[in-house]
């Protein structure tokens, strides 16, 4: 089985390349790749890309994700997460092989306070959801055989993340203010790699898997709960933690004004993944934990 990877050096993509690699050959590309083009923007090359390598799987892992500057620059964000996943889809579906794509809780508006499920009507509140969104509808709109996971919260080992950033200015300050009424899952790249592994054996078995589905770790909490478990963890392993823990206020989204409305309902109902694929998915927690763990070795 050969399969194709973009965006290898994004958090899920780094993931990716260690999950996909005993499944077989693995061509994994990021936008700066010489020999093939991984660029999504250069959809005429994503075509001779394909067609070059012929794969059995597609994974995109690259995407536009900075969601504040997709708000000034559309056409770039609507080329790579809009319009590059139907070029995609189109190729996959020619060579009859699966593609897997990823897409975000920010197709929805954050409404009410129950999980989302994936019949639920989209209604994106700003530019990143609804490139997102396009993305989703292009792959849809093919119909051949494809995964499309919307995930949350991601986090990873390798590059910034809440986690990191918690730990720093824990460290840093006496006090923070962290937003207690956006609530969703942190999710793991690892965990999101291991599931497309998984995912990608299933589907070559039953076809009749493919489709959209909601792949976030188990629970929930706010971005003020993650912050005082991720410090709490720091300070009980020694860590010179400056913040005491009633010294972490919470707050409204409105204390922090951003350029892209974030969803404040981000929580994604993930039955239909686990009852399809029989998977049982871990608590949050245990992904944070695991991450922590290692990062507060290293500091150490």
């Amino acid at each position: 089985m050969k399969i194709l990877l973009f965006g290898k050096n994004g958090q899920v993509g780094w993931e990716l390349q260690r999950s996909l690699a005993p499944l077989g050959e693995l061509v994994a590309l990021d936008f700066n790749s010489q020999e093939y083009c991984g660029d999504l923007t250069d959809h005429q090359g994503l075509i001779q890309t394909v067609r070059a390598i012929a794969p059995d799987i597609i994974v995109n892992a690259a995407a536009h994700t900075a969601v504040d500057k997709a708000e000034s620059e559309e056409a770039l964000a609507r080329s790579i997460n809009g319009l590059a996943p139907g070029v995609l889809a189109e190729e996959a579906k020619r060579l009859n092989a699966w593609l897997i794509h990823y897409s975000t809780d920010y197709v929805f508006d954050g409404g009410g306070g129950s999980p989302w499920q994936e019949t639920d009507q989209p209604n994106p509140l700003n530019v990143y959801g609804k490139t997102k969104l396009e993305g989703e509808q292009a792959i849809c709109e093919v119909d051949g055989l494809h995964f499309i996971f919307r995930t949350s919260w991601v986090y990873a080992a390798r590059g910034n993340n809440f986690i990191k950033t918690m730990l720093r200015l824990a460290q840093e300050r006496e006090q923070l203010t962290v937003i207690y009424d956006q609530i969703g899952a942190p999710t793991g790249a690892e965990l999101l790699a291991d599931v497309t592994a998984h995912a990608i054996v299933a589907g070559r078995n039953h076809s009749d898997l493919r489709g959209l589905y909601h792949l976030t770790a188990g629970g929930e909490t706010s971005w003020h709960q993650y912050a005082c478990f991720v410090i709490e963890a720091a300070r009980a392993a020694g860590l010179p933690v400056k913040v005491a823990a009633d010294a972490i206020s919470p707050v409204p989204t409105s204390a922090f004004p951003t350029p892209a409305t974030r969803p404040k309902n981000s929580r994604l109902n993930t039955e239909k993944l686990q009852n399809s694929l029989n998977l049982s998915l871990p608590h949050w927690q245990t992904g944070v934990t695991h991450m922590l763990t290692e990062i507060i070795e290293k500091q150490s």
